[in-house]
């Protein structure tokens, strides 16, 4: 590992608007925020762009970035520290790990900004809009919360229609070409490191919203038809 790296993971670890591997914390972000303001998850942050831009556009709401690479979060940390943003923080631990940190009902609505697709249909369990991560998140949403894909692959929002029809979901937004709208709104006018690097190449940028079914999941008794295919070229 560089010196860069571990000089950021040890500021990091000084950082208060940083929690690692916490425990606890269910049912006790209004501590951490130190207000009683609804919290919205950004999942595999990175650097934390969405969560910053969450939290600039609104003031009287927590944002909660959350990745596992510490270097990332370092960042959008730092930024938030010197803005400063005291409606912005961030979480290092494994998204599959959610349950160990949050109570029923305790989030308000999850942003998923340009994952990792995983386009070999042998990893879509790896996929965060796989009905194995919705079952996940379902106990832990507020009543009308809502998930939310951004995303430069045409792969993964295909993807993710598919899985929401075959879980029962309801379709709130399906946006083919974000920036084609004659004007955008200014929730998806937040740019991500990535999706700077994705509009400099001339991809266009998807963008799904969704709320999950009132009766539980169970992702295993949910059949997608890309199950029996190969989603984006040979395993």
């Amino acid at each position: 590992m560089g010196q860069k790296k571990l000089e950021r993971f040890a500021e990091i670890e000084t950082f208060p608007n940083v929690l690692i591997y916490p425990e606890g914390m269910q049912g006790k972000w209004n501590e951490f925020f130190k207000n009683s303001h609804p919290v919205t998850l950004e999942l595999a942050c990175g650097k934390g762009d969405y969560t910053l831009g969450m939290a600039r556009l609104f003031p009287d709401q927590n944002f909660l970035g959350v990745d596992l690479k510490g270097n990332r979060i370092w960042r959008g940390a730092k930024t938030a520290l010197e803005e400063p943003l005291t409606n912005a923080g961030f979480l290092r631990t494994q998204i599959d790990k959610l349950n160990n940190y949050f109570a029923p009902g305790e989030i308000k609505d999850i942003w998923i900004t340009f994952p990792d697709p995983f386009l070999r249909n042998s990893k879509s369990k790896k996929r965060l809009t796989h009905p194995k991560f919705l079952q996940l998140f379902q106990p832990l949403l507020a009543p009308g919360a809502t998930i939310n894909l951004k995303t430069d692959s045409p792969q993964l929002y295909a993807f993710t229609q598919e899985v929401i029809a075959a879980a029962g979901c309801t379709l709130i937004e399906d946006i083919p070409d974000v920036y084609a709208l004659p004007e955008v709104p200014p929730l998806l006018k937040i740019q991500t490191y990535y999706e700077g690097m994705h509009l400099a190449d001339g991809r266009t940028i998807r963008y799904l919203k969704f709320q999950l079914p009132a009766t539980p999941l169970n992702w295993q008794t949910i059949k997608l038809p890309s199950d029996e295919a190969t989603v984006g070229g040979e395993d």
